[in-house]
């Protein structure tokens, strides 16, 4: 997922009480503040990335999700990933990319990896839903890590 880039290159500073994430996968260091609105078992996955803002999540809930943006201490998007294969055996994925309390879906974007990527490196759908419009959120972040092409 282009929004995980650089997932696993960051280094990582837990508190006592913050739950190890699988795979040895390392987060970048916590911020002391955790951002209104997002569930409290999600972390700093990665930091602002180019016109998306920083992921939230529960590490356990890799590869798939939900996971969360946040711009600047507030929501953006809910984000799932999805597996080729599993769309391809007509699997379903129900009540998963919601939107947070007291937000609202502006649109949709899906983004297939062929490739995978940093986090999920086999070919999948990367399912965006922003509260926020496309003009907006292209403008998050513009010296964040970039989003390969």
């Amino acid at each position: 997922m282009k929004s995980l880039l650089g997932l696993v290159l960051l280094v990582s500073m837990f508190a006592i009480a913050t739950p190890a994430p699988p795979g040895g996968m390392q987060l970048p260091p916590q911020p002391k503040t955790h951002p209104g609105g997002i569930p409290r078992g999600a972390l700093l996955l990665s930091p602002c990335i180019i016109g998306m803002g920083e992921h939230w999540g529960n590490p356990n809930y890799l590869p798939v999700g939900p996971f969360y943006g946040v711009y600047k201490g507030h929501p953006v998007f809910t984000e799932i990933m999805i597996d080729r294969k599993a769309f391809a055996v007509g699997k379903s994925f129900e009540n998963m990319l919601k939107p947070l309390t007291g937000y609202r879906i502006d649109h949709v974007d899906v983004e297939f990896e062929p490739h995978g990527h940093e986090g999920y490196p086999i070919p999948h759908y990367d399912v965006h839903a922003y509260y926020v419009s496309h003009a907006v959120h292209m403008a998050y972040c513009p010296n964040g890590i970039p989003i390969p092409k």
